[in-house]
């Protein structure tokens, strides 16, 4: 199978805040990130349904990052990737 990713992936680990009303808020990891979206790592996210829509916000940064929401476009058994949706 061909890989048909618009945006290459850069190995990257950080704490993400991650917010949905199934769940509430998680302080997750990011395994990989992208032009277009970022991998989260935690054993909830994997209650998510492709198309679901959550909230990110990176934490530990100097200043406060932004909240952006994102798009579940899969999901597995160590969490969901999720696509930057367009402000």
């Amino acid at each position: 199978m061909a890989n048909q990713r618009q945006f290459p992936r850069t190995p990257m680990k950080c704490r993400i805040k991650i917010s949905h009303p199934s769940f509430g808020e998680l302080v997750a990891q990011t395994r990989d990130l992208s032009d277009g979206g970022v991998y989260v790592r935690h054993p909830d996210m994997a209650a998510l349904t492709v198309g679901s829509i959550v909230r990110g916000q990176v934490q530990d940064l100097p200043i406060e990052a932004p909240i952006l929401e994102m798009e579940v476009m899969r999901v597995d058994a160590e969490g969901a990737g999720l696509r930057f949706m367009e402000s």
